[in-house]
């Protein structure tokens, strides 16, 4: 059965990369076990952590001692930005094709898709990460 809603890899390691750093609230966490605890491989973390860096999503240290942790609480960190700070803004898609296909001036399905977008962009921006806390281990 396919997937009606999907986000990218990249958006469901950022996702779950801050529920772990949302479980572990001032702790630096590290690459390597973070990684190891989310199955993904360590560069592909860490471009994700960038990601979020540039964001000011996260605070980063470098070194042995170094990790990620969330720049601020998790109660203030919405899902929809951690989804934006890896895949970019969400251009709300009023047609399921990237071209319209109806040969109509209006969808053939009127401003559902649209709604249903929109929906789902209002819920992310809603839900905040203290919603969502993973624990390392």
């Amino acid at each position: 059965m396919a997937n009606l809603f999907q986000v990218s890899e990249m958006a469901a390691l950022a996702l779950h990369a801050m529920a772990l750093m949302a479980g572990s609230p001032g702790e630096l966490l590290q690459v390597r076990p973070m990684a190891a605890r989310l199955r993904a491989s360590d560069a592909t973390l860490a471009k994700v952590l960038d990601r979020l860096r540039r964001a000011r999503l996260i605070r980063t240290a470098r070194g042995p001692k170094g990790g990620s942790t969330l720049a601020r609480p998790a109660e203030k960190i919405s899902l929809y930005q951690v989804y934006e700070a890896v895949d970019g803004p969400v251009r709300i898609n009023r047609c399921m094709f990237n071209r319209p296909v109806c040969g109509r001036r209006s969808c053939v399905l009127g401003s559902f898709l649209g709604d249903v977008n929109e929906r789902v962009v209002d819920r992310l921006k809603q839900t905040k990460l203290s919603d969502f806390v993973l624990r390392m281990g």
